[in-house]
């Protein structure tokens, strides 16, 4: 019962939708009406700038950070625990029912869960993301490949069948949100980065 508890409190947690409230409380627009109409950082770079889409990026990394953080590394929940936490806070980022049981793509939340709980694996996901995105210039193969790679590093340096487990989860999540990326990469229409 209190992992349930546990889990639906990181849910609510990953429910935050920055973006949105960063979007409309200090720029005064809705970021779902412009761009991908995604509500994390990279669409925020196109839709509010750099300091807004940082702020967000930040932001929506804590919400995967501190549930996990605090639960594992506090050891009030077992390595399987953990994992379940870290997947909620993913799961409430992308069907936030605040937005109508929509969101963002996860990458930020499970990457900031990563960090909290194996900090080398997360540094690999980061690590993977620059990787990704700067050979192709694109930010959805770089949170793939990212993505992708922290399910291995998780692996490599846990040897937790849970936390790997849940690395296994996230990869296969945020290669299912990116699905739409996919196939514009494939057509050619896919958004480049622009610093």
């Amino acid at each position: 019962m209190t992992l349930v508890l546990l889990a639906v409190l990181a849910f609510l947690i990953g429910s935050i939708p920055f973006g949105y409230i960063i979007g409309a409380v200090f720029f005064k627009t809705d970021i779902r009406k412009s761009g991908s109409g995604n509500i994390g950082a990279m669409n925020a770079m196109r839709t509010i700038g750099k300091g807004g889409a940082v702020a967000v990026l930040l932001l929506d990394a804590l919400k995967g950070f501190f549930p996990a953080h605090y639960l594992f590394q506090r050891d009030i929940v077992p390595p399987s625990g953990a994992a379940i936490v870290a997947a909620c806070a993913v799961l409430g980022h992308c069907f936030s029912p605040w937005m109508g049981w929509k969101g963002g793509k996860g990458v930020a939340t499970s990457f900031g869960a990563i960090f909290a709980l194996c900090l080398p694996a997360g540094v690999v996901a980061v690590g993977g993301w620059v990787v990704g995105a700067l050979a192709s210039r694109y930010s959805s193969v770089g949170s793939m490949l990212g993505s992708v790679l922290a399910a291995a590093a998780l692996w490599y340096f846990t040897r937790d069948p849970w936390l790997t487990g849940y690395g296994i989860f996230a990869a296969a999540f945020i290669v299912y949100t990116h699905r739409e990326n996919i196939a514009r990469l494939l057509a050619g229409r896919e958004n480049a980065i622009k610093l």
